[in-house]
Formats: structure tokens, C-alpha cells, sequence
């Protein structure tokens, strides 16, 4: 164990004790300016170290000590994170008690019933706490709920998050899973982990893993079947985007219908194997996999799915513009990946008179061609509007293919409604400017945030929209830009964060000139 500063003898006039008392004393703004020093020594060490990292075979051991003490520090703050996102939390929480006590001053028999309230507060401080730290409101909420059990009613792991001797994944794995257990066993399971964390020094993750079943089923013996259930209702499927054209699909399912889908694969992947077939194991695995699912091995099983594609005409006709596809509720793909599967069906499509092609012998894979367009500086889509109350079956589909995933801060979850900006109620218009794709926690925005509106110049930034928390941390969004020619230089958006402005100037793609998109 490295030496920490909680090991340096704490005499009078020691300078660390001295801060430790100075911010027990000033409370949170002085421990937000300590931090701000020490963050703002690191990051100019980081960013222009001069001659500190130069390599030399005497500074071994010095290196090793600084990559200690940084995983120490890395382990400290994560501890004090927890406690802080609680304290934010639980001070939501009393100031919505404060509101609403003002508001019914009058009329007490009006109150909002506390678990509003508190659903309310938590779900504010969700919100502040994604946008703060870049997190997606859903793993935001889910590290909310985890840090609550830490603080409350697991003080042997905080302590041992904060002393490095578990990782931060490990704790809040931990919590997680003593989330159906009652307070008082989860203080007991705590407890048994604590004895053992001696013997589970340099434990992996599985060894890891199983000393917490083993606490949990000690802390509550008659539990078990209630556990599963519950962990039976949070079963779901899980598509994420890998690198290169690629997507990740998991699924969790029960522990032992999981080991029959392993099997069933597995022995799939040993027959065709056996039968001659060339493919590696596991790709003969995800082959047999997709084609269950989707039903291409049975031609009397037709498979239907509406999936946009959106990929422009240079791409699809003339490979190496440069320009990627879009996969609407997916994001970004290669044309070339694209390009192989849409040829057969597009062209029969764009072939008059071949009948056959597109028939009941026609190939399984059906494309629809649309024309739409983008704006000439920020590879944005643009459409016409509408007057009606809810968005119409067509333009909600357009404003998912411009969005392709929630339009929140951080969160790229599917989306699942489409959302006024500015509410109906308050005079927004139901039109492609005024709309934007949501999840449905992030459509409840306006219980969340202090405000969310257009912000720029639409003629020149495209749709950007700027959020703006219950504190004030402010972030913008945008639509992806749907192509890459080189251009006008895209304009900045009006409003924007200080913090975050080096990385998103990074992030800027070259803008597009006004284009046709065929999403099939």
C-alpha cells in the first residue's frame, strides 16, 4: 500500500489536517475551491508536463509511486462523489419540499404527496448530475441509486472504495446488487464483505462476484426466490453500436435460459463445423444467431421490419465520397457495409417492369426510395410542417431519421416519442423545427431542466437546441451532420458551455452542401 496522506502524522501545524479542518469548517464552496486547485494543478501536469515524464531507468519506482497514488486518488474521489451526488440528491429533495410547502401555504390539503415529491427531486438531480459529468441520464440513475446504498447502508464498502482497496466498478457492483435487500440486511451483507476483504485481496471480478452471492444469501437465507423474480422483471435486450459497421446484442435473460441459447449455439457452430463449413466458431455462432432470430433460414417465414437507412446518393452510387450511412435508432455505419445489402433490392426497385424481382420470389430484403434533403451548411435534414396537435405518423418517422437517437444531453437511448421544444400547451408550433426525438424519461423535461429551447441562427447553426439544468449547467445538442463534402466552415451555435467548448470544436464535422438522401 502506497502511503496516502491519511497516513502522514497529523501534528499540529500539518498542512493537509489544516485543509481537512479548513473544509470541515467552510463546508461544500470551500471543498469545490480545494478541489478546483488541485484539478487545475493536475490538468496543467497533464496537458504540459515539461521534463516530468521524461523515461529514465532510475525513475522506475517513482513512476510506480505516482501510479499509486493516482489510483488512490482516483479511488478517494469516486467516494467522495457518492457522498456529494447524495447530498445534491437529498437537498432537491428539501428544496421541492420547501416549494411545495409555499405554494400550499394556504392549502395544506393540497400538498403534493411526498413520493412526488421525491421521485421528482431524484429525477432532477438524474438530469443534473448527466449533464454535469456526460453520463446518460439512464447510467446516471442508475449510479444515483447505488451511491444512496453506499452512503446509507454500506459504510465497510465506501470505506473501502475510499482507501483503494476496491475499485470503483467493483463497489458499485456490489450495491447493485443488494439493491432488493432491506436496509438492515444490507448493512449485515456489508458487514460479512468487510470481514472478508483481507482474503479477496487481488480477487478478479468473477471471484469477486461470488463472495457478494455468498454475503447476500447469509444476509437473507429465505430471500432467494423473491430475489430472482425481481431480477426476473429487469430481463431486456440491448443493442449498442461496435466499431467498424458492427453492433453488440445482448440480452439479459434467466441464468439458466442463458446457458441453453449458449449451448444451442455452440453446438449449432460444432455441427456446421463438422459438416465442412470454414467459418470460425464464434462467427458460425452470431450467424446462427441472427438468422433464428430473423428468420432468414425458413423462406416460408417472411421477415418485416421498417428500418431508414439514410445514406446519401454519392455514397450509394459512387464508393469513396467519404460520406457515412445512417442507421435510424443505431447511428453511423460505413456506405460500403450498406451498399452490398441495399444493391440487389434498390436496383430491381429502380428496374421498371421486373415484376418477378420484386415478387413473392423476389429478394427478402424490400427498399423504399425517398428523396430528402439537407441544409446547405450543417448536413442537417429539413421538411415542411404541420399544424395538428400531435406530430403526423410522417413527420415523426422524418424527425427520428434526423435525430436517429434521443436529442438529450448524453443520451443516445432509441427514441420513443417525439417532443414539442417548446411545449404545444405554451404556444410551440407542431412542426419539423419545434420537434425533436426523445426517449420517455427525457420527454418529461420539463420537470427535469429550467429550460430547453432553440438557440442560433437555423439559416446558418442548423437545429440546435440548448439545455439548461435546475442549477444552470448548460449543453447544446445537435443532429448529426449526414455527410461529409468539404464546405463553409459550420458556425458555432449561440450559446455554449466555456467548459466544454475545446471539445466540441474538436468534435465539429465539415459541413455538407444541400444534397438528396435516399433512406431505404
Amino acid at each position: 500500500m502506497f502511503e496516502s496522506a491519511s497516513e502522514i502524522d497529523s501534528a499540529p501545524g500539518d498542512p493537509h489536517q489544516a485543509l481537512v479542518d479548513a473544509v470541515h469548517a467552510g463546508g461544500a464552496p470551500v471543498l469545490a475551491a480545494a478541489l478546483g486547485d488541485q484539478g487545475f494543478v493536475l490538468r496543467e501536469l497533464a496537458l504540459r508536463p515539461g521534463e516530468l515524464f521524461v523515461p529514465d531507468e532510475a525513475l522506475g519506482a517513482a513512476y510506480t509511486n505516482v501510479v499509486g497514488m493516482i489510483h488512490e486518488l482516483r479511488s478517494a474521489m469516486d467516494a467522495l462523489e457518492a457522498r456529494t451526488v447524495v447530498a445534491l440528491a437529498e437537498s432537491l429533495t428539501l428544496q421541492k419540499q420547501a416549494e411545495a410547502r409555499a405554494r400550499t401555504a394556504q392549502e395544506a390539503d393540497q400538498a403534493p404527496p411526498t413520493r412526488k415529491l421525491l421521485r421528482e427531486a431524484t429525477n432532477e438531480a438524474t438530469r443534473e448530475v448527466s449533464m454535469l459529468i456526460g453520463k446518460s441520464p439512464a447510467s446516471a440513475a442508475h449510479s444515483l441509486a447505488s451511491q444512496r446504498r453506499l452512503v446509507a447502508d454500506m459504510p465497510e464498502m465506501l470505506t473501502a472504495l475510499a482507501s483503494a482497496q476496491v475499485t470503483s466498478t467493483s463497489a458499485h457492483n456490489t450495491s447493485r446488487a443488494a439493491a432488493p435487500l432491506s436496509p438492515a440486511q444490507r448493512h449485515e451483507m456489508d458487514r460479512l464483505l468487510g470481514e472478508r476483504l483481507p482474503d479477496l485481496d487481488g480477487a478478479g471480478a468473477e471471484t469477486w462476484d461470488d463472495a457478494t452471492v455468498a454475503a447476500i444469501a447469509a444476509a437473507d437465507p429465505a430471500g432467494q426466490e423473491r430475489r430472482h423474480q425481481r431480477a426476473k422483471q429487469e430481463r431486456h435486450v440491448t443493442v449498442r453500436r461496435a466499431e467498424h459497421g458492427m453492433a453488440t446484442v445482448s440480452a439479459r435473460v434467466p441464468a439458466l435460459d442463458g446457458a441453453k441459447i449458449r449451448k444451442r449455439l455452440s453446438l449449432e457452430a460444432e455441427r456446421l463445423r463438422a459438416a465442412g463449413d470454414r467459418r470460425g466458431h464464434q462467427a458460425i455462432q452470431a450467424d446462427s444467431f441472427v438468422d433464428t432470430l430473423l428468420g432468414q433460414e425458413d423462406a416460408m417465414v417472411p421477415t418485416t421490419l421498417d428500418i431508414g437507412i439514410i445514406i446519401t446518393d454519392r455514397a450509394l452510387f459512387h464508393p469513396g465520397a467519404g460520406d457515412l450511412a445512417q442507421i435510424e435508432g443505431h447511428g453511423t455505419a460505413p456506405a460500403e457495409v450498406l451498399r452490398d445489402e441495399l444493391r440487389g433490392p434498390l436496383g430491381a426497385a429502380l428496374t421498371k417492369g421486373t415484376d418477378r424481382a420484386m415478387g413473392p420470389d423476389g429478394p427478402a430484403l424490400r427498399a423504399v426510395m425517398r428523396r430528402l434533403y439537407t441544409h446547405p451548411l450543417t448536413g442537417e435534414l429539413v421538411a415542411v410542417e404541420s399544424r395538428a396537435r400531435a406530430f403526423p405518423a410522417a413527420l415523426a418517422k422524418f424527425i427520428r431519421w434526423r435525430d436517429l437517437v434521443c436529442r438529450a444531453p448524453y443520451c443516445d437511448a432509441p427514441i420513443r416519442q417525439t417532443d414539442h421544444i417548446r411545449p404545444h400547451a405554451s404556444g410551440g408550433d407542431t412542426c419539423l423545427d419545434n420537434g425533436q426525438g426523445l426517449c420517455a424519461f427525457c420527454n418529461a423535461k420539463e420537470q427535469q431542466t429550467r429550460s430547453v429551447h432553440r438557440v442560433g441562427d437555423p439559416a446558418v447553426d442548423g437545429h440546435v437546441v440548448e439545455w439548461i439544468s435546475r442549477s444552470g449547467t448548460r449543453r447544446t445538442t445537435r443532429p448529426r451532420a449526414l455527410s461529409t463534402r468539404e464546405g463553409s466552415p459550420r458556425a458555432e451555435p449561440a450559446a455554449r458551455s466555456p467548459r466544454r467548448r475545446s471539445a466540441r470544436r474538436r468534435r465539429r464535422r465539415p459541413p455538407s452542401s444541400r444534397a438528396p438522401e435516399a433512406p431505404a
